[in-house]
């Protein structure tokens, strides 16, 4: 509908209800009937916004991305501040702009098998809520994850049109996150850079040094782009190679072996991608872990990791902790055990559609095995299973789990077919990295629930949206070359 004949509308509405408000203040003496005019004119000005603001919030959402910190409401409800209330109101302003003007929503979407999958994972969640031991928290990770699909996938669609608007994204992901590197670096070396110092320097940006080395080793994939998409001779690039060293210094002292590993991850993959093994690496992984997982079962193997419950060790020396890591007798190892073992008798309780999204925690102990109980496992920070997959299926159930793993298999798919079809050196980089730090993502969650998180549930949303706008791009080539 053209924007005028929009205004025209809402005049004619404001007069009838200026005539109505006069009516009801007649027939009943109350004042507050008068209002109803100003109050209707109140809507127009906030749709009149949206149409000018969601663009300019979603790159302030982005920008503060890393700057985001967790804050307590009340006793028992948090958010993280202000990433979350910006993507509320990212995903509030697209239903009143769709409300108004249905032709805004991308078409382009509807085109794609990923999106297709999105909406089946997002309808199982709602079944699953149905079935959940606790129906308002199961509704409230609904609502949450409509809050993330929608800015990161819908909206990135309409926002994001150019390799200018990549690039953009890329620099208010980069230079936020270079600034809580740099005060991160500083304030840890008054810790002579020690394991446990690093823990402390990371308020208030960041939760613990898991979640900022998630995200550190994430954006440098996006600067490692960066600089293979900028050319040598430009005075810029001195300045990447830079941040590349920093970051990876970072990343060396942020004392985390997942994100070392995820790194490592991120380099295989440029293989995999490149080679075209991606499907083959998939399904190697999935036959493995099955494999691994019966034999865990057979003839009760798993009962072989049970922790010494009085020798399992935190350490405040990095290499005693990678030692106790080697040994088995590492607390946070150990207390994974614990939790997965509770996980695996949630699933073969409710293998179908599961305890209900964010349920693990309140149920997760009568589920546990008391051999493999540690000193932590009180559970003071309601941490949960420690395995994203393993949490999907004892939440969602076994079906939710394939549902994921069929939309991660076909994010992955598509990318290194973008990679290989798409004619443009920028698109087919922007493809490669989106892989990459999807892997990286990936491998993190097998011992972390990251996704869950605003700093990393952001990236992973962000890469599945970008994936679908690179196959309208390679649309638009075929057509051209057509």
């Amino acid at each position: 509908m053209p924007t005028r004949k929009l205004y025209q509308r809402f005049e004619i509405i404001a007069v009838l209800l200026f005539m109505i408000g006069i009516y009801f203040y007649i027939l009943f003496n109350n004042y507050w009937f008068l209002i109803l005019p100003f109050l209707w004119i109140c809507l127009q000005y906030i749709f009149n916004y949206t149409i000018t603001a969601t663009e300019n919030i979603f790159w302030l959402m982005i920008f503060l991305l890393p700057l985001s910190t967790e804050l307590n409401v009340t006793d028992s409800l948090g958010l993280d501040f202000p990433d979350e209330p910006l993507l509320m109101l990212l995903t509030g302003f697209f239903f009143v702009k769709w409300m108004y003007k249905p032709q805004i929503f991308p078409i382009s979407l509807l085109k794609s098998f990923t999106f297709l999958l999105i909406l089946l994972h997002l309808f199982w969640i709602v079944i699953t809520c149905f079935f959940s031991v606790d129906t308002w928290l199961s509704t409230k990770y609904f609502l949450a994850k409509i809050w993330y699909v929608i800015p990161f996938v819908l909206l990135l669609q309409i926002i994001i049109s150019s390799k200018t608007d990549i690039l953009k994204l890329a620099l208010c992901l980069l230079a936020p996150m270079f600034f809580v590197v740099t005060q991160t670096i500083i304030r840890h070396s008054l810790y002579a850079f020690s394991f446990e110092g690093i823990k402390q320097t990371l308020s208030p940006f960041f939760r613990n040094h898991v979640v900022y080395s998630a995200m550190l080793v994430c954006l440098l994939a996006v600067l490692w782009c960066v600089r293979k998409l900028t050319p040598v001779t430009n005075h810029y690039s001195k300045l990447i190679n830079t941040g590349l060293i920093i970051g990876l210094i970072a990343l060396m002292l942020s004392f985390s072996r997942g994100a070392w590993l995820a790194l490592i991850m991120g380099i295989v993959t440029v293989l995999i991608i490149k080679k075209k093994w991606m499907i083959h690496f998939w399904g190697t992984a999935i036959i493995s872990v099955v494999i691994f997982f019966s034999w865990l079962m057979y003839h009760n193997h798993y009962l072989r990791f049970a922790p010494d419950h009085d020798h399992t060790i935190f350490h405040t020396e990095f290499a005693a902790h990678l030692q106790a890591t080697m040994e088995m007798k590492d607390v946070s190892n150990a207390e994974r055990f614990y939790r997965w073992v509770a996980g695996i008798n949630m699933i073969v309780t409710k293998p179908i559609v599961g305890f209900g999204p964010n349920n693990f925690y309140n149920n997760y102990k009568n589920y546990a095995q008391n051999i493999f109980k540690t000193w932590v496992s009180d559970n003071k920070d309601h941490s949960t299973v420690h395995n994203y997959f393993l949490l999907i299926a004892l939440e969602q159930g076994l079906i939710g789990l394939m549902i994921f793993l069929a939309l991660l298999v076909c994010v992955f798919w598509k990318l290194q077919k973008l990679y290989h079809q798409l004619q443009s050196f920028f698109y087919r980089n922007v493809a490669l990295t989106t892989s990459i730090i999807l892997m990286m993502i990936v491998t993190l969650n097998f011992l972390s629930d990251l996704i869950e998180t605003d700093k990393i549930g952001s990236l992973f949303w962000m890469c599945i949206g970008i994936s679908i706008w690179l196959e309208t791009k390679l649309r638009n080539e075929q057509q051209s070359i057509a």
